[in-house]
């Protein structure tokens, strides 16, 4: 579904990733991205999205070599991507934006959607009046409207308590697995990521440590070290 090869993302001097390879093969799993600050993950998301022009190295969805399409072109194509700010519209009801964005994407099945996401006690709410963690479950449902084969998370449960965490995580392996899409979860809550994700890839100053199942990368000294040890 997804394959990184030798990416390499510089910003000026600075190298910000260095010869990462990642390749997620079956879709309907989540696919944890973790490390350090500076490890280089919202850079490895800003360049499989397009939003960063890779110095070196090759994008490929599906089998297609996408890196150099546009940013639109990859979210016609089925990419969809979140951010770590929610990017929904305060000012309209929530079901006024889930509405808008489905008829652009051309979603069929925005109840399912709802549903899985348990949207609907708030869909006549102005979005900025309600509780954080709806918020950015709105902000996720946003992002797989439109039917995408591969979303991009950024922290999704950034600001987030320990209970609407799981909670977050448990509407989104719900939606992946029904709707056979591939997701790539940036996400510092470690637990979440171990207890949800089917494999792991840890970063460490633009370098890939290693991918695999979540419990060999949690044992993996290398991966202790360069970012357990101080989380844990």
């Amino acid at each position: 579904m997804l394959r990184v090869e030798d990416l390499s993302v510089s910003y000026g001097s600075v190298q910000a990733l260095e010869g990462v390879y990642l390749e997620v093969a079956q879709s309907g799993v989540l696919h944890g991205i973790i490390g350090p600050n500076g490890a280089g993950k919202s850079t490895l998301m800003d360049a499989i999205t397009g939003r960063r022009k890779p110095s070196r190295g090759r994008v490929f969805v599906d089998g297609i070599d996408i890196t150099d399409r546009s940013v639109a072109w990859r979210r016609r194509a089925g990419m969809s991507r979140s951010f770590q700010r929610t990017s929904i519209f305060p000012g309209m009801t929530v079901l006024a934006q889930l509405e808008l964005v489905a008829s652009k994407l051309g979603e069929k099945n925005l109840d399912e959607v709802i549903d899985a996401f348990e949207l609907r006690p708030s869909l006549y709410e102005m979005a900025d009046n309600i509780a954080y963690g709806d918020q950015r479950r709105i902000d996720i449902a946003l992002a797989m409207l439109g039917q995408p084969v591969l979303m991009l998370l950024d922290e999704p449960a950034a600001g987030l308590s320990t209970t609407e965490t799981i909670a977050l995580f448990e509407h989104l392996e719900k939606l992946v697995r029904l709707r056979g899409v591939t997701a790539l979860v940036v996400e510092h809550d470690v637990d979440a990521v171990f207890r949800f994700c089917n494999a792991v890839t840890a970063l460490d100053l633009g370098r890939l440590i290693l991918t695999d199942t979540p419990s060999t990368v949690r044992k993996d000294p290398r991966v202790v070290s360069a970012y357990l040890g101080s989380v844990a």
